[in-house]
């Protein structure tokens, strides 16, 4: 890799979504981005045959690379990473894919880079109808297998060459599939960045499982970065340095030194209870997408599931997964948990239907559409099945059922009505099951938490989606980049909302979570334990974090500030009295 010349060398930063913490200081790399170099060409009709076969061979190439790295997986690799080579295993069988664009190559005339390509756009267009963010991104899903497919057609290698001093090598790519991060581990890269992804892709959950600095959503940073150039990757605060100076250069190398030394720290914290200086219990949980989750959950100490996403099992497939693959999920989450609680959420689909591409509706606004409980209470029988493997595994464990985006307390009692015929159903099969289980609603609408104690007094916990609550308090849509700098979790009426809830659910004395990002925010930590929040659901890398913090603060002391930041009404007064509120 050639370094550029001194003389071109300019500093400048990008800011991106920092999804693993950590800084890394090293030589950037770029990755081929292979749907760039991809152009329209007639094939003429007499090697349509040979242009069909070629298309079967990268296909068939692209499936034995992915069987491969599945087969060599590292017996410690992380779990979700074979489910992760599962699902672009399935994309690339799957008809839309595989057979498609030999239609098109076949009909049109056109080359196969150029069939592949276009079928993803139309396949990516669909996927970016679903209004839930999970579920959209699952469409680099789809464009990550085929640059894959794509990089055999034109003839570039399918994995990372081996690079010396690789620990001092920045990764800078369009985007990263699973199974290129799966490489990372036979390497030592000290970071990587992409121009695209979200919070919840799978290279941030990927990035965060390996534990390495990482930033998405960087916009052009394939294009601005220079092979060979010096960069700074902040995952702390999301932001890339290019071509740093000698001071800013300094500065970071005692940052990360700073870092590494407190991380070693936290890993001590795993066994310390959760306890307040005043005396005072926290509950700290995690957010979970797969069982295989579960391990990391437990690595962290959590203790307990906040917030078991069930979406998962419905995505990448044209039908629903049936009442025993359900039951089974659950069952091996119940149980690998113990005694522990395990906290389900009922699907949270977004606008369409069903996960299939091919049958997705076109709404008009998603985040306002059919969705999650309405979606359910609109489809009894796919959310009865879900219900009935959701306490059949309650009998395995100490499970609890958790209703999404609840806007009525009408809708709230329809649920717990099909609730109870799916009990009936299993009576009458002398099925077991926990008859006691616990029923909470996510407050994650303005309505909701303004009616919080109405719901509070029907459910048996509350549990706040902060994410959705921002996003439709501020009409702000969290996937535009050109109103994301609006997306504000201090914001004035934000924080009263999360406060009347909790309010609401402690007067009744009904439980109440913070499962959205700001309970992963460790700067938000006392300020939440001052509005009397008593326990946090977060991703699991987040939680001893959350945890420092926590032993850190004397509730009598940082109740008084966090009610002084609660009366404010001016958000640029909000920021001083978070930091006054921290120096406590």
């Amino acid at each position: 890799m050639a370094a550029p010349s001194p003389a071109s060398k300019v500093s400048f930063s990008i800011h991106g979504v920092g999804v693993s913490s950590g800084i890394a200081i090293g030589h950037a790399h770029l990755v081929s981005h292979a749907l760039l170099e991809v152009v329209h060409f007639q094939v003429p009709k007499a090697l349509i045959a040979d242009e069909i076969t070629r298309f079967d061979k990268a296909v068939k190439t692209v499936k034995h690379d992915l069987e491969t790295v599945r087969r060599l997986l590292p017996e410690k690799a992380p779990p979700e990473l074979s489910a992760f080579i599962s699902t672009h295993l399935m994309i690339l069988q799957d008809h839309a894919l595989s057979e498609t664009p030999k239609q098109m190559i076949k009909s049109e005339g056109c080359n196969a880079e150029w069939a592949l390509k276009q079928q993803m756009e139309d396949l990516v267009a669909q996927f970016e109808k679903f209004e839930d963010e999970y579920l959209r991104e699952r469409k680099q899903d789809v464009i990550q297998v085929v640059e894959r497919i794509i990089k055999v057609l034109l003839g570039h290698p399918s994995q990372v060459p081996l690079r010396s001093q690789e620990s001092a090598i920045i990764l800078v790519a369009h985007d990263l599939s699973p199974a290129d991060a799966i490489q990372f581990k036979q390497h030592q890269f000290a970071a990587f960045i992409t121009d695209v992804g979200g919070a919840t892709s799978h290279t941030a959950i990927l990035a965060r499982s390996l534990n390495i600095p990482s930033i998405v959503a960087l916009q052009r940073a394939r294009t601005l970065v220079r092979d060979g150039e010096l960069i700074i990757v902040d995952g702390n605060q999301g932001v890339v340095i290019v071509n740093p100076d000698k001071d800013t250069l300094a500065e970071y190398k005692l940052r990360q030194e700073q870092w590494e030394i407190e991380q070693q720290k936290l890993k001590r914290l795993k066994l310390t209870k959760a306890v307040t200086l005043d005396g005072t219990s926290i509950e700290l949980h995690a957010n979970i997408e797969v069982p295989e989750d579960v391990s990391h959950a437990r690595a962290a100490g959590a203790t307990g599931i906040g917030l078991y996403r069930t979406e998962f099992l419905f995505m990448n497939r044209r039908e629903m997964p049936g009442e025993e693959e359900q039951f089974s999920a659950y069952r091996s989450v119940a149980e690998a948990m113990k005694d522990l609680p395990v906290t389900i959420r009922t699907l949270d689909l977004g606008a369409d239907k069903e996960m299939n591409p091919d049958t997705a509706r076109t709404c008009t606004n998603p985040a306002l559409g059919l969705r999650a409980i309405r979606l359910c209470l609109s489809e009894p029988a796919i959310f009865l099945t879900q219900l009935r493997a959701i306490l059949r595994a309650s009998h395995y464990g100490k499970i609890k059922i958790l209703i999404p985006m609840l806007s009525s307390i009408t809708e709230l009692r329809q649920t717990l009505a099909l609730i109870e015929r799916a009990k009936q159903s299993l009576d009458a099969e002398k099925a077991h099951y926990d008859k006691d289980i616990q029923v909470g609603g996510m407050i994650e609408i303005p309505a909701a938490a303004l009616c919080a104690e109405a719901f509070a007094r029907e459910l048996d916990f509350l549990s706040i989606g902060t994410n959705d609550l921002i996003q439709y308090s501020l009409a702000i849509d969290r996937t535009d980049d050109t109103v994301s700098h609006l997306y504000n979790p201090l914001h004035p009426a934000v924080l009263q909302l999360v406060e009347m809830t909790i309010r609401a659910g402690n007067k009744l004395g009904k439980p109440v979570s913070v499962c959205g990002e700001m309970a992963g925010e460790a700067k938000l930590a006392r300020l939440l334990l001052g509005f009397g929040l008593r326990q946090f659901s977060m991703h699991p890398s987040q939680i001893l974090t959350v945890k420092r913090q926590i032993l850190q603060s004397d509730l009598p002391l940082i109740t008084p500030v966090a009610r002084k930041i609660l009366g404010t009404q001016d958000i640029d007064r909000v920021e001083p009295l978070l930091q006054k509120l921290n120096l406590q």
